[in-house]
């Protein structure tokens, strides 16, 4: 009996953890992407170095954005999976 409950408990979960990790994933890029595009030529984290790069693209506002991009993202990616 306990084991159903334990299965139960563990199906429920699934989706959640999936959502965090596709999130989190998602968000990860976004930062990549952000970091990346300091170190092109337009950018000016080849003169101001990496800490600077660093605490330049983590404000409030990109984490922002990163959320809500994210969750767009992880949505569309559910519908996508339950469409095909």
């Amino acid at each position: 009996m306990e084991e159903r409950q334990n299965k139960k408990h563990t199906k429920k979960l699934a989706p959640f953890w999936r959502a965090i990790v596709e999130t989190g994933f998602i968000i990860f890029l976004f930062y990549s992407n952000l970091l990346m595009g300091e170190y092109t030529n337009s950018g000016l984290g080849h003169s101001k170095g990496l800490k600077w790069a660093v605490l330049n693209i983590f404000s409030v506002t990109n984490f922002v954005i990163a959320l809500v991009l994210s969750f767009i993202g992880y949505l569309f990616f559910e519908f996508c999976r339950k469409k095909l």
